[in-house]
């Protein structure tokens, strides 16, 4: 009987294994591979005899986005033909025995590991071990047979992968985007708390957020780059993907942001936690500090949602919030108050500020 724990890790697998984009590429592939069997025999001289290998090139043509089934196809074709190569090599010495058999695995391992080969590597050694086995006693009409069935295949994957409903993953952006937002506002507003409560804090949570929000930040860029890829080669990119411009600068602006608030959490952290370390807050400080933490948190949260209005009043309270915090360090400063802690989370502010707007 299955225990709830492993009910628990088991269903978010499933849902994972059995979303939309993985049943129709389970479908294309099982197309494809079908398609390349029936084609198969078709195939002239002795290709004909060796079927099998046309939906074994399905299968490693048969990738997520279209780029990638094209550079993943040829990139086996041509470790295919090294590998064939370095066989033909070893059967004009020598039989198929242990010796040959350990030759052309170990030297198809070394010459796998050469730069830039990508998967051509892992068929490098495969062929050759292949073409010695089972093509020995006809290398050639094995050879050519194994080559052009697996070309076929990767051609037919290749096709139906363009053709049928070509992958553009686009709808990941806006949910990782979104996400990361609401993780560096609530950064920015627990901050704010803090600077209002008795030191020290109540909640330090906050503190110790650096890994999350970096985690965060890694889901947008990830989300972003395999749109990106997805809209290599694809003939829907065309009509989908005029966002992608939009959506890589949100990510430019999204790491500049995720990069200013870890500093302002470093710093505030330093201010109360750590003595002798020369960051504090002056008296007075704190309740306009936390004003300021508390509008660019908003601004940050606005910023590609809801109506153009809100935003740009949420921009122009952040802005004169952060103004005020600098004419109140600057007092602070007058009267011989240490203020590079304070002066370093404005100027912190101010460039998460100059950030969101050129973004916008």
């Amino acid at each position: 009987m299955i225990s709830k724990q492993k009910l628990g890790r088991l269903l978010p697998a499933l849902r994972q294994a059995v979303t939309g984009h993985r049943l129709l590429f389970a479908a294309k592939t099982a197309v494809a591979a079908g398609l390349a069997w029936y084609l198969a025999p078709l195939m002239p001289g002795t290709a004909a005899s060796y079927p099998y290998y046309a939906p074994l090139g399905v299968l490693v043509s048969m990738h997520p986005t279209v780029a990638a089934s094209a550079k993943h196809g040829l990139q086996s074709l041509l470790g295919l033909g090294l590998g064939i190569a370095m066989a033909f090599a070893v059967t004009t010495v020598t039989t198929p025995n242990a010796l040959a058999v350990a030759v052309v695995v170990g030297l198809g391992v070394v010459i796998g590991g050469l730069p830039r080969l990508g998967s051509a590597s892992e068929w490098v050694p495969m062929a050759a071990l292949f073409v010695l086995v089972l093509g020995y006693s006809n290398a050639q009409g094995f050879s050519f047979a194994y080559v052009l069935q697996m070309a076929m295949g990767v051609a037919v994957g290749f096709a139906v992968n363009w053709l049928v409903f070509p992958p553009l993953h686009l709808e990941g952006i806006d949910p990782a985007i979104d996400g990361h937002q609401r993780a560096l506002s609530k950064q920015l507003r627990d901050m704010a708390s803090a600077m209002t409560e008795s030191w020290p804090p109540n909640h330090e949570d906050w503190a110790s957020r650096s890994g999350e929000l970096a985690r965060t930040a890694t889901a947008v860029r990830t989300a972003v780059q395999a749109a990106k890829l997805s809209a290599k080669a694809n003939p829907r990119s065309r009509r989908r993907a005029r966002r992608l411009p939009g959506d890589l600068a949100g990510l430019r602006t999204v790491e500049r942001l995720t990069f200013h608030v870890q500093d302002v959490t470093d710093v505030l952290a330093s201010v109360i936690w750590e003595e002798n370390a020369g960051t504090v807050i002056p008296e007075g400080v704190p309740p306009n500090l936390a004003e300021a933490l508390e509008d660019v948190a908003a601004m940050i949260r606005q910023w590609r949602h809801g109506d153009a209005e809100d935003f740009k009043s949420a921009l122009a309270e952040a802005r004169d919030s952060v103004a005020k915090l600098s004419d109140t360090v600057t007092e602070a400063a007058s009267g011989n108050a240490p203020v590079n802690a304070t002066a370093s989370v404005a100027m912190s502010l101010r460039r998460m500020i100059t950030a969101v707007s050129e973004a916008d």
